[in-house]
C-alpha cells in the first residue's frame, strides 16, 4: 500500500524513493517471515519509454530507426511509434507515483530498470520478477506492422543485454510482435535460452486469431523448446463494443478480460491444446472470476454441438483447467467461499501463480494470497512460488534466489 497522500506531499521530491513509498508492504513482508520460502512475481512491469532512447539505438533499420528517434525527441512518449492508448493509470490525484518516477534515483552503477526494479522487489519481499513492458502492451493495434517488429526486436535486445544479463532476480518472457508469424518464429529461435529468457509472451489486445495456421510453427518452436507462451491481457477502448462505455472503470473491468476470453475460446475450440500438449500455457491479468463462466460455458456449449469440435478428446473446460493463470486482479468477493469455489474450480494450488502488477494502481503485495483463510501453508507457498519455480524451471526449490545465486 502506498502512503497516505498528506506524506507523500510532505516528501521532498529529492528523496522520492519508491521504497519508501511501499513502507507498509516492507513491515507486511517482515511480519508474514515471506524469507522463509521464495516468492515469484510472474507479472511485473517497468516503464520501458523512460529508457526508450536506449532502446531505439538497438533498432536495426536505419529508416525505422530515426523516424522513431525523431517522434521521441524531446519527450518520453514515442508519439508515432507507439499507438496512443485512451485511458489512464492516474487515479485523479491519490496516487503520485506516476509523475515521480521520473525523478526518482537509481543507485550508483546500476542501470536504472535494474535500480528501481531491486527497489520494490525488497520491499515487497519478492525474490525473482517476472518483468514486462507496459506501454508496448498497446503495440499489438498498430496500423504498421514492421513498427511492432521493429521495436520488439529493438526492446528485446535491450532488454536482454542491459536489463537481464546484469541482475538475475529480473527475468522476462520476451514480447513477440505476434502481427507478424515469420518475425515471431525468428525472435523464439534467436532469444531462446539468452540470461533471463524464461518465455515467451503475446499481447492479447491485437485482432488477429491465436489459431491461425500461420502461428503453428511459432508454437511447435516453443513447445520443443519446453519453455512457456503467456497471453498478457490488455484494454482497448477503441473496440467498438468497448466504445459503448463512458468510464474508464467501465472498460477496465470489463476490457481486461474480454480479449483473453476471445483467444482462450480460440485456443480450446479449435484443438490448439491437442496439437501441442507439452505446449505450457499462461494467462496473465485477467483475474479469476471469469474461469468459472468459460468453463461452464464453453462446456455447455460443446455438448450440444460437439460436431464442431472434432479436435477435441475431452471437454473444453478440462483443457482449461491444465493452463495456468495469475493471480492480479484477485477479486475479493464479498461472499469469500465464491473465491474459494474459483480456487477449486481451476486447481488454483497447481495452476496459479502469484503477481503483483506492480507499478499499475492496483497491484497485489503478497499478502493478497498468503492472507487467505481457505489455504493451507503449502498451498500458499506453491502459489507464491513454487509453482513458478516449477514452471519456468528456476531451480530454487524452497530457498530464497539470494541463498543461490
Amino acid at each position: 500500500m502506498e502512503l497516505p497522500l498528506s506524506e507523500n506531499r510532505r516528501m521532498k521530491v529529492d528523496e522520492f524513493d519508491s521504497g519508501k513509498m511501499l513502507t507498509h508492504a516492507a513491515r507486511q513482508a517482515k511480519d508474514r517471515n515471506y524469507k522463509d520460502f521464495p516468492i515469484v512475481d510472474v507479472d511485473s512491469h517497468h516503464y520501458e519509454l523512460e529508457s526508450f532512447n536506449e532502446i531505439l539505438e538497438y533498432m536495426t533499420d536505419p529508416v525505422m530507426r530515426q523516424l522513431a528517434q525523431s517522434a521521441n525527441a524531446g519527450n518520453s512518449k514515442g508519439v508515432g511509434v507507439m499507438p496512443g492508448g485512451v485511458g489512464y493509470q492516474d487515479m485523479g490525484g491519490r496516487v503520485t507515483r506516476y509523475p515521480l518516477r521520473r525523478i526518482e534515483k537509481p543507485e550508483p552503477g546500476a542501470h536504472r530498470d535494474v535500480s528501481l526494479t531491486r527497489r520494490w522487489m525488497d520491499a515487497m519481499g519478492v525474490d525473482v520478477a517476472v518483468m514486462f513492458p507496459s506501454p508496448m502492451l498497446q503495440l499489438g493495434l498498430h496500423p504498421q506492422v514492421e513498427a511492432e517488429v521493429a521495436l520488439a526486436w529493438a526492446y528485446n535486445r535491450w532488454l536482454c543485454e542491459r536489463v537481464l544479463a546484469e541482475e538475475p532476480r529480473i527475468r522476462s518472457m520476451l514480447y513477440l510482435p505476434f502481427n507478424d508469424p515469420e518475425a515471431s518464429f525468428r525472435m523464439v529461435k534467436e532469444f531462446a535460452g539468452k540470461k533471463g529468457v524464461v518465455g515467451f509472451m503475446v499481447t492479447s489486445a491485437r485482432h488477429r486469431p491465436v489459431h491461425h495456421n500461420s502461428y503453428m510453427k511459432v508454437y511447435a518452436a516453443i513447445e520443443e523448446l519446453g519453455l512457456p507462451l503467456a497471453f498478457h491481457a490488455g484494454y482497448n477502448w477503441n473496440e467498438q463494443s468497448m466504445a459503448l462505455m463512458n468510464k474508464f472503470i467501465s472498460v477496465h473491468a470489463i476490457g481486461f478480460v474480454f480479449h483473453n476470453m476471445v483467444h482462450m475460446t480460440n485456443w480450446v475450440l479449435n484443438g490448439i491444446p491437442e496439437r501441442f500438449p507439452k505446449l505450457k500455457v499462461i494467462w496473465i491479468e485477467s483475474g479469476l472470476a471469469w474461469l468459472p463462466f468459460m468453463i461452464q460455458r464453453l462446456d455447455n456449449e460443446y455438448m450440444m454441438r460437439s460436431s464442431e469440435c472434432p479436435a477435441l478428446k475431452k471437454l473444453p473446460g478440462e483443457y482449461i483447467t491444465e493452463m495456468f493463470y495469475t493471480s492480479q486482479p484477485m477479486e475479493m468477493p464479498r461472499d469469500m467461499s465464491l473465491l474459494e469455489s474459483t480456487f477449486k474450480c481451476i486447481k488454483a494450488e497447481s495452476q496459479l501463480l502469484y503477481s503483483s502488477d506492480y507499478p499499475h494502481w492496483d497491484f497485489d503485495l503478497p499478502s493478497t494470497i498468503y492472507d487467505l483463510p481457505f489455504l493451507k501453508d503449502k498451498a500458499k507457498r506453491d502459489i507464491l512460488g513454487g509453482n513458478a519455480c516449477k514452471l519456468f524451471k528456476l531451480g530454487l526449490g524452497g530457498q530464497k534466489l539470494a541463498k543461490v545465486a
